[in-house]
């Protein structure tokens, strides 16, 4: 919609143009007509309009993919060249691969041809006032030639070769994340009978990429860890990516990783100061844990994967970090009524801030009830109670409220007007992932109500994948 919204304000835009555009058509429609192609080299409204055979295509043909459109071109003196390919960088044509300037049908030295985009150049007419003062003070002339450029597949975009391919009508994805040099994509059904075709066209358009894989609906297993099929591509899963300057590796088929994230990775961060310290209860990777410890922080880090727990201290030492981080591999409620239960008492008789990170969205809030009498002190203490980062998703018309509402009640304390929320991501339609920050209630953490006791991360409650067509 977007696409065809923007073609038309485009055709409103050049209506003033329409009558010089059409001498300018019929030109080429008698030159085209003389060659005997008039259907491949008629100037349309979309620069490429592919082959009708390569519609249904499931096994990649680029050379299906070739075709010869007429584009207009301005014959230009080597002197000045540089100058008015400068000049008229709005105007001139831009397509992966194709040389703006090329050599002209007499293969003159003294002249060069500059491509120029149709769509914005029909006619001597179309030019600015800028571009055409420019275009006489270099004294080149405003006659258009005309120019048969060949388009292969190599100088079409993603959305145009996939386009041209699935069945019209249909929604074309090429969206997809990158994780080092792995792309990661979210097919939908109707796209599945194409899906080693799309897999080589997103490893052919994008550098870098070398392995393209596909998610299944399901989990795999309660560690977050998706089922995905290679599309195209080297089977290597052994990513290495770069994030707000921290470098992690991972095995991404078997440990949970989201690029989409890096913001509120960052954002959190930027909250902890050097001496401080950091629990992080789902640690992943650790893109919490390394960059909080590369600040200066104490941190302890959790996961229940071994995967993840083995390449978090892997991240550790090639950050030149592992001194101050401890990991652990234990449940959730484990590792708060375990590690963070013996080490808070003396932080909160200290002066640096305390915080808890808990980022499994599908199911933190509901572990928020290990907290309840956490301690037993005599004299509850006050002075430094631990600051949560709790991350929730919401299909809930008004998220914010909702999240507080399960955080509230996962406490068994209020926490109207004593948090904030902080809205993270839209990760599928009517779906949120927010962040919930509150100080943990002294009311909470000495009180004497007696625990629920679920001692695992209960597998039950991730049957899907927690952001569908996004990831999380």
């Amino acid at each position: 919609m977007l696409r065809f919204l923007s073609r038309t304000f485009a055709s409103v835009q050049t209506q003033r143009k329409l009558d010089s555009a059409a001498v300018l058509q019929s030109f080429l429609l008698s030159d085209s007509a003389s060659s005997g192609s008039i259907e491949r080299t008629v100037m349309e409204p979309k620069l490429y309009r592919p082959p009708p055979e390569v519609r249904g295509m499931t096994s990649l043909d680029k050379d299906a993919f070739t075709l010869t459109i007429t584009v207009p071109a301005l014959q230009v003196p080597t002197g000045v060249l540089n100058k008015v390919v400068k000049s008229l960088k709005k105007s001139t044509i831009q397509r992966p691969g194709v040389h703006r300037v090329v050599q002209d049908k007499e293969e003159s030295s003294t002249f060069r041809l500059v491509l120029l985009d149709p769509h914005r150049v029909s006619s001597a007419g179309s030019f600015s006032e800028a571009e055409a003062e420019a275009l006489r003070s270099f004294g080149v002339s405003e006659e258009l030639k005309q120019y048969e450029l060949k388009l292969t597949y190599d100088n079409l975009k993603t959305e145009e070769v996939l386009e041209a391919v699935l069945p019209q009508g249909q929604d074309v994805t090429s969206a997809f994340s990158r994780v080092g040099h792995i792309a990661h994509m979210n097919l939908r059904d109707h796209q599945l009978p194409y899906k080693n075709l799309i897999g080589q066209v997103i490893m052919d358009k994008n550098p870098g990429v070398t392995c393209v894989v596909n998610k299944t609906n399901m989990i795999d297993s309660t560690y977050r860890n998706f089922k995905m099929e290679v599309l195209a591509g080297e089977e290597n899963m052994v990513a290495k990516v770069k994030e707000n300057g921290v470098t992690y590796e991972f095995d991404f088929s078997r440990v949970y990783w989201n690029s989409r994230l890096s913001t509120e990775h960052q954002r959190v961060v930027q909250l902890v100061k050097r001496g401080d310290s950091v629990f992080d209860v789902f640690a992943g990777v650790g893109p919490f844990a390394v960059p909080a410890a590369r600040v200066g922080a104490k941190v302890l880090a959790n996961d229940l994967n071994p995967e993840s727990h083995r390449w978090l201290q892997h991240n550790c030492k090639l950050n030149k970090v592992e001194s101050k981080v401890q990991t652990f591999n234990l449940d959730g409620r484990d590792f708060i009524r375990g590690p963070l239960k013996q080490e808070l008492p003396a932080l909160l008789k200290g002066e640096s801030a305390v915080h808890v990170v808990m980022n499994l969205p599908a199911l933190a809030l509901e572990f928020l009830d290990a907290f309840r009498g956490l301690l037993q002190l005599e004299t509850p203490c006050e002075q430094n109670l631990p600051t949560v980062h709790c991350y929730g998703f919401s299909k809930d018309d008004n998220p914010e409220a909702d999240v507080v509402e399960r955080a509230s009640r996962s406490l068994g304390f209020p926490l109207e007007d004593k948090c904030s929320v902080h809205f993270v991501r839209n990760v599928a339609p009517n779906k949120d992932m927010m962040c919930v920050r509150f100080t943990v209630p002294k009311e909470v953490l000495f009180c004497s109500e007696a625990k629920t006791e679920p001692s695992e991360e209960p597998a039950p409650k991730r049957p899907k994948c927690e952001d569908s067509p996004n990831l999380t």
